[in-house]
């Protein structure tokens, strides 16, 4: 039976164990370059036993920010920081992995801390969003420019250029965010995608972008480097996508080449009542996995190592990614192979206190 501590190989990479530090945006950057702060705050992780380090949300273009502060991957000066992360991360026997995204109709917000509302057009560190649909997020956000198929061309082509320039930097673990209400999850959601063209209105059509953004950046991304994606697997909410589609949807990336969906929920409808609580995210990965037949990664509200071992054992999911956990505590890997009675060895330094 598979444990939390045991190694997981998907095409060249290994995992040395099933703990995943899940992408969490910092909102900590200028003009998108990777900065101290990324390389401490990852790097933190990386000595505290993590076998996969999610760098965040890292946008395609100036415009995908869900924030001006936020990390980008759409100018070549990007890569030589991103650099020191990876070497830094894999140095201590973690997988570098990254996040590539585009938050649509979501984009242009403050930073949490002071308030994370929509930046009003008179600020000017405003930019006009974009999305599937003429339709905003709320009445508060504004309302995005519908993109024509022209325009869907261009920004393929620029997460096929973030995913190259991902591999230049070091980075060997793929993520394409496709989750929480941003770009690709506005197009596959029927709340937020009222085309009717090629790219809306039937499931087939709604989840175009997505494939085609897969299969664009399969161009380039190697075969035996893990690609991934994380999507929503519901909307939480009457008329909006679902886990049923989720499955639909995950065999379809299975038989594409697509090696892991990482599963998480909600984020595309403001009204939308999701019953928070602990492991609630988890039946939506056991579906994938079970009907799909297909590798996932599970998220949300995981804190104990006797839950996210349970979670793995029961083949619920074959990665446990932790977020909050991990803003709270950088070494819980190596608490939880204690707890557990695994090996999960401290760097040197560090040893005498574990």
């Amino acid at each position: 039976m598979t444990s939390l501590f045991d190694p997981l190989t998907i095409g060249s990479i290994t995992l040395r164990n099933r703990i995943g530090v899940s992408p969490m945006c910092q909102y900590s950057y200028t003009d998108g370059f990777s900065n101290d702060w990324q390389l401490v705050h990852l790097g933190a992780r990386a000595t505290g036993g993590a076998g996969l380090i999610i760098a965040e949300a890292t946008a395609v273009e100036p415009r995908g920010r869900i924030t001006p502060y936020d990390a980008g991957l759409w100018d070549d000066a990007h890569i030589a920081p991103l650099k020191k992360v990876t070497s830094f991360i894999k140095s201590q026997g973690a997988v570098a992995g990254i996040q590539i995204a585009h938050a649509g109709r979501k984009a242009n917000t403050d930073k949490p801390w002071t308030g994370g509302k929509p930046i009003p057009e008179s600020d000017d560190r405003w930019w006009q969003t974009v999305g599937p649909s003429a339709l905003p997020y709320s009445p508060q956000y504004q309302t995005p420019h519908e993109l024509s198929k022209g325009e869907i061309k261009e920004i393929q082509s620029l997460f096929v250029s973030a995913a190259w320039r991902s591999l230049e930097a070091g980075f060997e673990w793929m993520e394409l965010h496709a989750a929480h209400g941003y770009l690709i999850h506005e197009f596959y959601s029927p709340l937020s995608n009222q085309r009717t063209d090629e790219y809306g209105g039937s499931f087939e059509n709604r989840i175009r972008f997505m494939i085609e953004t897969l299969q664009a950046i399969q161009t380039v991304w190697p075969k035996e480097l893990p690609l991934t994606t994380r999507i929503s697997g519901t909307d939480w909410c009457e008329g909006g996508w679902t886990i049923n589609d989720s499955v639909k949807l995950a065999i379809i990336l299975k038989g594409m080449g697509v090696d892991l969906v990482d599963c998480s929920s909600g984020g595309n409808a403001a009204e939308a009542k999701v019953p928070v609580g602990p492991g609630y995210q988890v039946p939506i990965s056991e579906a994938l996995r079970r009907e799909a037949d297909i590798a996932t990664a599970t998220v949300g509200m995981i804190t104990t190592p006797q839950h996210a071992d349970e979670i793995i054992r029961n083949g619920r999911a074959d990665v446990v990614l932790l977020g909050r956990e991990f803003l709270r505590d950088a070494y819980w890997p190596l608490h939880a192979a204690k707890s557990l009675g695994s090996e999960n060895e401290a760097p040197p330094q560090y040893q005498r206190a574990f």
